[in-house]
């Protein structure tokens, strides 16, 4: 049993992504048809600043759909099923994640709160827990293979497991489903260990892609308030209503 760290790793992203979506973008606005300049954006000839340019102007317009097709696929490890519960909420994603039912967990390795972390007290009685819990576990699956339960064994165990319990994932998700995700997320109000983990994919994002993610983040990053009502907002930016004037 161990105390696990978050990790994200960045294992995929759509090829010549700037030039497929500023030849999408493009598309909405041209005469002309995407599939013939392509050639010269991968030959270099219409400069990545300027269709750089071209993609961050759009979106700041509100016209955001062709960034759809370009996606990032990341392997998280080292959430709380709790986090991934939350996770798994956002729908225009794809998700692979660690089977309880497949994947024994008679080392149950588990995230530790940092709230409860700080405090002795509190983190003695939470790791006193998380053995007792692994204890009976194991218990519980050697006593369901005795009973002739076998591989499935694993499957009922796996109903005293907390949900602080280490997973593993690996998911994908488009570039809007991304900013969207950031813009709940990131934010202050957003649980610590998903925000935490937002950060981490977003980073990878700016350096990647910065053209459409270089102001992206917590919604009010880029509204420059605070969309929330007085009784949510963090403070970092004063209030305001959608429509309403400085």
């Amino acid at each position: 049993m161990a105390v696990k760290e978050l990790r994200v790793e960045l294992l995929s992203m759509t090829p010549n992504a700037l030039e497929l979506v500023y030849a999408a973008f493009r598309q909405c606005y041209h005469a002309g048809f995407a599939a013939d300049m392509w050639t010269r954006l991968l030959n270099g000839e219409i400069e990545r600043e300027k269709q750089a340019e071209f993609v961050r102007g759009v979106l700041e317009s509100g016209h955001d759909s062709p960034v759809e097709h370009v996606s990032f696929t990341f392997a998280i490890e080292g959430i709380s099923r709790a986090c991934s519960h939350q996770l798994v909420r956002h729908r225009i994603a794809s998700y692979s994640q660690q089977s309880q039912r497949y994947v024994a967990e008679n080392d149950l390795d588990y995230i530790l709160p940092p709230a409860i972390a700080r405090i002795p007290e509190a983190r003695e009685r939470f790791e006193a827990f998380m053995a007792e819990v692994g204890e009976a576990y194991r218990d519980l699956r050697e006593i369901l293979v005795a009973h002739g339960r076998k591989a499935k064994a694993n499957e009922d165990a796996r109903f005293v497991l907390p949900q602080a319990a280490e997973t593993k994932i690996v998911t994908t998700m488009n570039c809007r489903a991304l900013r969207h995700f950031f813009h709940l997320r990131c934010c202050n109000r957003a649980q610590w260990e998903i925000r935490a983990m937002a950060d981490a994919m977003l980073a990878i994002c700016k350096d990647k892609l910065p053209a459409i993610f270089g102001n992206a983040g917590a919604r009010c990053e880029e509204l420059g308030f605070c969309p929330e009502s007085e009784r949510f907002a963090c403070g970092k930016y004063p209030t305001r209503a959608f429509g309403e004037a400085e």
